[in-house]
């Protein structure tokens, strides 16, 4: 079984959120859509581990519960 970190795991966080939402800055919903898209995919490419990507899904869809 892959373990999936979902307790804080990012350096400054809250810079990394700033970020984020600065990188949609001035889009349209749409765009913002495919941007995420787009970021996810890339970020599932990095991860690559299909189990891990699985029980990221899974906690995705059920936050709050050991559905991952």
């Amino acid at each position: 079984m892959t373990d999936l970190t979902l307790a804080p795991n990012i350096a400054g966080p809250d810079d990394f959120y700033a970020e984020l939402l600065a990188a949609h800055e001035g889009l349209t919903k749409a765009e913002s859509d495919a941007l995420n898209a787009r970021l996810i995919l890339i970020l599932a490419n990095h991860v690559g581990d299909r189990e891990a990507l699985r029980r990221a899904l899974a906690a995705a869809r059920h936050p709050g519960t050991d559905e991952a």
